[in-house]
This record gives structure tokens, sequence and C-alpha cells, in this order.
């Protein structure tokens, strides 16, 4: 059987991080991508018509039907799992994330294996060129050379 617990130090960074994800979602229009060396996958969360629920007490943030972002106890101390429709993500700690900003706005780089999902809070609403703006971003923290993920953590 295995045995899970929340450390106070995961419980502090990733409790950190599900504010600064939070605060994202306080912006109009979110984007949500998932790159691999093969694509890209967008879509834009309209926080107007999707219900946001911040619920501190369970570390956890929902919107709408389709994202949700926890902070559960895992074997290593905890994780930060994300779930957008058929994407799942698990953030264990320091390195498997960075915060990136343009002239459009800020997100936040979650990095699992050879794959990068970016929460991107758009000062606007992106209309034209929506995945060169979004792939800009997330370059900042993210590059795909020869299929090969690099990627520069923020901490």
């Amino acid at each position: 059987m295995a045995v899970s617990n929340l450390e106070m130090h995961a419980l502090f960074v990733l409790g950190d991080l599900r504010a600064k994800l939070v605060k994202l979602f306080q912006s109009r229009f979110v984007y949500v991508t998932e790159q691999t060396a093969e694509g890209i996958y967008m879509a834009e969360i309209d926080t107007e018509s999707a219900l946001v629920v911040d619920d501190k007490p369970r570390l956890e943030l929902k919107v709408g039907d389709h994202f949700r972002a926890a902070v559960l106890p895992s074997r290593e101390g905890g994780k930060f799992e994300i779930k957008f429709r058929e994407i799942k993500l698990a953030v264990y700690g320091l390195g498997e994330y960075a915060f990136v900003s343009t002239a459009d706005g800020e997100g936040i780089v979650f990095k699992e294996s050879q794959t990068v999902v970016m929460v991107f809070a758009a000062k606007e609403q992106l209309q034209g060129g929506l995945a060169k703006t979004l792939k800009a971003a997330s370059s900042k923290a993210a590059k795909f050379r020869k299929g090969e993920l690099t990627f520069k953590p923020s901490e």
C-alpha cells in the first residue's frame, strides 16, 4: 500500500504556485496550451462565462467543467495536479515550472517529461496570430530542438 503525505515544504511551494495560478484566472481571457515536439493544442477560457472556484481550504482551483488544479499528497511529499480536458499533468516542485511575461500577458509554463502546458492570462482577447503569440510566450521557458525539450525553470 502506498503511503501519501503532504510535507510542509511542498505545501508552501505548491500552495504558492496555486495562488499564482488563481491570480492568472482573474483575467478575462485565459489560454491553455499543451505543446510537444509534434505540435501545439490551444484553448481559450472566457472566465466571465466559466465559473472560477478558488477552494482555499482544499488547495484547489476549478474553472467550469474543463480545468482543475489542486495540491495533493504524494509519496514524494506533495504534487500539483493539473487537469484540462484530456490533459493531466503532475508537477512535483521546483524545476518543473517557469513564469513568463510578454507584452500580451503573463503565464506559467509547467513541464512534465517531453510536454509543456502553459496557462496564459492575456491582457485582452487575442485575435489574430494566436499560435504565434502563445508559442512566443512559452518559448521563453521551453524550446523544442530536434524533437528534444530544453526547459529553463524559474526557480
